[in-house]
Protein backbone atom coordinates (compact mmCIF):
# COMPACT_ATOMS: atom_id res chain seq x y z
CA UNK A 1 0.00 0.00 0.00
CA UNK A 2 1.30 3.45 -0.93
CA UNK A 3 1.55 6.21 1.65
CA UNK A 4 2.07 9.91 1.02
CA UNK A 5 5.33 11.36 2.35
CA UNK A 6 4.84 14.88 3.78
CA UNK A 7 6.84 17.51 1.91
CA UNK A 8 8.16 18.82 5.25
CA UNK A 9 9.65 15.42 6.11
CA UNK A 10 12.55 15.89 3.71
CA UNK A 11 15.78 17.85 4.01
CA UNK A 12 17.31 19.69 1.03
CA UNK A 13 20.79 18.73 -0.14
CA UNK A 14 21.04 22.31 -1.47
CA UNK A 15 18.38 24.97 -0.95
CA UNK A 16 16.51 25.97 -4.12
CA UNK A 17 15.63 29.58 -4.93
CA UNK A 18 12.11 28.85 -3.69
CA UNK A 19 10.00 25.90 -2.55
CA UNK A 20 6.32 26.39 -1.74
CA UNK A 21 3.58 23.90 -0.86
CA UNK A 22 0.16 24.41 -2.40
CA UNK A 23 -2.99 22.57 -3.41
CA UNK A 24 -1.22 20.89 -6.33
CA UNK A 25 1.86 19.81 -4.36
CA UNK A 26 5.32 21.37 -4.14
CA UNK A 27 6.59 24.04 -6.55
CA UNK A 28 10.38 24.27 -6.64
CA UNK A 29 12.43 26.92 -8.44
CA UNK A 30 15.98 25.76 -9.15
CA UNK A 31 19.13 27.84 -9.01
CA UNK A 32 20.91 28.53 -12.28
CA UNK A 33 23.84 26.15 -12.69
CA UNK A 34 22.48 23.52 -10.31
CA UNK A 35 23.46 19.97 -11.26
CA UNK A 36 24.77 16.62 -10.01
CA UNK A 37 27.66 14.93 -11.81
CA UNK A 38 31.05 13.40 -11.00
CA UNK A 39 34.07 13.47 -13.31
CA UNK A 40 33.22 11.26 -16.30
CA UNK A 41 33.83 12.85 -19.71
CA UNK A 42 33.48 16.45 -18.46
CA UNK A 43 36.15 16.31 -15.76
CA UNK A 44 34.18 18.33 -13.18
CA UNK A 45 32.26 17.55 -10.00
CA UNK A 46 28.88 19.21 -9.53
CA UNK A 47 26.97 18.64 -6.28
CA UNK A 48 24.53 21.55 -6.34
CA UNK A 49 21.31 19.61 -7.07
CA UNK A 50 18.11 20.41 -5.19
CA UNK A 51 17.09 17.06 -3.70
CA UNK A 52 14.52 16.77 -0.89
CA UNK A 53 15.61 13.60 0.88
CA UNK A 54 14.24 11.32 3.57
CA UNK A 55 15.24 7.85 4.73
CA UNK A 56 14.83 5.11 2.10
CA UNK A 57 14.61 1.73 3.81
CA UNK A 58 15.75 -1.60 2.33
CA UNK A 59 13.01 -3.65 0.69
CA UNK A 60 10.86 -0.61 0.00
CA UNK A 61 9.96 1.68 -2.86
CA UNK A 62 9.48 5.39 -3.43
CA UNK A 63 7.66 7.32 -6.15
CA UNK A 64 7.93 10.95 -7.22
CA UNK A 65 5.48 12.56 -9.66
CA UNK A 66 5.86 15.87 -11.47
CA UNK A 67 4.46 17.75 -14.44
CA UNK A 68 6.91 17.74 -17.35
CA UNK A 69 7.34 21.29 -18.63
CA UNK A 70 10.95 21.84 -19.74
CA UNK A 71 12.33 24.29 -22.29
CA UNK A 72 16.11 24.69 -21.77
CA UNK A 73 19.11 22.42 -22.24
CA UNK A 74 19.51 19.98 -19.33
CA UNK A 75 16.34 21.00 -17.43
CA UNK A 76 15.74 17.92 -15.27
CA UNK A 77 13.59 16.47 -12.49
CA UNK A 78 12.80 13.13 -10.91
CA UNK A 79 14.04 11.09 -7.97
CA UNK A 80 17.43 11.30 -6.24
CA UNK A 81 18.78 8.31 -4.29
CA UNK A 82 21.86 9.01 -2.16
CA UNK A 83 24.13 6.82 -0.07
CA UNK A 84 27.07 9.24 0.21
CA UNK A 85 28.80 12.03 -1.72
CA UNK A 86 30.23 9.58 -4.27
CA UNK A 87 27.40 7.02 -4.37
CA UNK A 88 24.07 8.24 -5.71
CA UNK A 89 21.54 7.92 -8.51
CA UNK A 90 19.41 10.58 -10.15
CA UNK A 91 16.63 9.33 -12.41
CA UNK A 92 13.89 11.13 -14.25
CA UNK A 93 13.39 13.22 -17.35
CA UNK A 94 15.91 15.63 -18.83
CA UNK A 95 15.77 17.94 -21.83
CA UNK A 96 18.90 17.05 -23.79
CA UNK A 97 19.69 18.53 -27.18
CA UNK A 98 16.11 19.70 -27.66
CA UNK A 99 14.39 16.43 -26.76
CA UNK A 100 12.77 15.12 -23.57
CA UNK A 101 14.41 11.87 -22.50
CA UNK A 102 13.88 9.53 -19.57
CA UNK A 103 17.06 8.21 -18.03
CA UNK A 104 19.38 7.85 -15.09
CA UNK A 105 22.81 8.90 -13.88
CA UNK A 106 24.37 6.21 -11.69
CA UNK A 107 27.37 7.39 -9.70
CA UNK A 108 29.87 5.20 -7.89
CA UNK A 109 32.90 7.46 -7.71
CA UNK A 110 32.32 8.54 -11.31
CA UNK A 111 29.01 9.11 -13.09
CA UNK A 112 27.52 7.31 -16.05
CA UNK A 113 24.45 8.42 -17.99
CA UNK A 114 21.74 6.74 -20.05
CA UNK A 115 18.80 8.32 -21.91
CA UNK A 116 15.81 7.21 -23.97
CA UNK A 117 13.74 9.81 -25.90
CA UNK A 118 10.15 10.43 -24.72
CA UNK A 119 9.02 13.51 -26.71
CA UNK A 120 5.34 12.60 -26.31
CA UNK A 121 5.64 12.99 -22.50
CA UNK A 122 5.87 16.81 -22.68
CA UNK A 123 3.18 18.59 -20.65
CA UNK A 124 2.05 15.39 -18.91
CA UNK A 125 2.41 13.87 -15.44
CA UNK A 126 5.53 11.73 -15.06
CA UNK A 127 6.06 9.27 -12.22
CA UNK A 128 9.48 7.87 -11.37
CA UNK A 129 9.69 4.87 -9.01
CA UNK A 130 12.82 3.65 -7.22
CA UNK A 131 12.71 0.23 -5.60
CA UNK A 132 15.28 -1.27 -3.17
CA UNK A 133 15.38 -5.05 -3.23
CA UNK A 134 18.36 -7.14 -2.16
CA UNK A 135 21.53 -5.65 -3.64
CA UNK A 136 19.75 -3.72 -6.39
CA UNK A 137 18.02 -0.42 -7.05
CA UNK A 138 15.42 -0.68 -9.81
CA UNK A 139 14.16 2.46 -11.53
CA UNK A 140 10.88 2.54 -13.45
CA UNK A 141 8.98 5.40 -15.07
CA UNK A 142 5.62 6.08 -16.62
CA UNK A 143 3.57 8.98 -17.95
CA UNK A 144 -0.02 9.50 -16.77
CA UNK A 145 -1.54 6.03 -16.25
CA UNK A 146 0.38 4.30 -19.03
CA UNK A 147 2.32 1.09 -18.24
CA UNK A 148 5.56 1.26 -16.30
CA UNK A 149 8.78 1.01 -18.27
CA UNK A 150 12.08 -0.23 -16.88
CA UNK A 151 14.71 2.54 -16.90
CA UNK A 152 17.66 1.09 -14.98
CA UNK A 153 18.86 -1.62 -12.61
CA UNK A 154 21.90 -0.57 -10.59
CA UNK A 155 23.86 -2.07 -7.71
CA UNK A 156 23.06 -0.75 -4.23
CA UNK A 157 24.43 -2.26 -1.02
CA UNK A 158 21.53 -3.88 0.84
CA UNK A 159 22.95 -2.64 4.17
CA UNK A 160 23.66 0.93 3.04
CA UNK A 161 22.01 3.86 4.76
CA UNK A 162 20.20 5.59 1.92
CA UNK A 163 18.04 8.68 1.51
CA UNK A 164 15.81 9.51 -1.44
CA UNK A 165 13.25 11.99 -2.71
CA UNK A 166 12.32 14.47 -5.43
CA UNK A 167 15.02 16.50 -7.16
CA UNK A 168 15.42 19.11 -9.87
CA UNK A 169 18.34 20.89 -11.52
CA UNK A 170 18.71 23.79 -13.95
CA UNK A 171 22.25 23.71 -15.34
CA UNK A 172 21.64 26.31 -18.06
CA UNK A 173 18.99 28.80 -16.82
CA UNK A 174 17.73 30.74 -13.82
CA UNK A 175 13.96 30.25 -13.84
CA UNK A 176 13.13 26.54 -13.98
CA UNK A 177 10.14 25.83 -11.73
CA UNK A 178 9.01 22.23 -11.30
CA UNK A 179 5.58 21.20 -9.98
CA UNK A 180 5.92 18.03 -7.92
CA UNK A 181 2.43 16.60 -7.48
CA UNK A 182 3.11 13.49 -5.38
CA UNK A 183 5.74 11.86 -3.13
CA UNK A 184 4.89 8.33 -2.02
CA UNK A 185 6.39 5.48 -0.03
CA UNK A 186 5.49 2.17 -1.71
CA UNK A 187 6.27 -1.51 -1.37
CA UNK A 188 9.36 -2.74 -3.20
CA UNK A 189 8.74 -4.23 -6.64
CA UNK A 190 7.95 -7.91 -6.35
CA UNK A 191 9.90 -8.88 -9.47
CA UNK A 192 12.28 -7.34 -11.93
CA UNK A 193 10.11 -8.54 -14.81
CA UNK A 194 6.30 -8.53 -15.01
CA UNK A 195 4.52 -11.87 -15.06
CA UNK A 196 4.16 -13.25 -18.56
Amino acid sequence: MSQAIPWNQGTWTNDPVDAACGVEGLRVTAREGSDAWRITSYGFVHASEHALLTRFEPESGMEVQFRLNFSHQFDQAGIFVKSDEETWVKAGVELSDGEESVGAVVTRGSSDWSLSPVPDWAGRLVTIRASRSGNALTIRARVDAEPWRLVRVAPLDSDAEVEAGPFCCAPSRADLTVEFTSWQATPADVSLHPDT
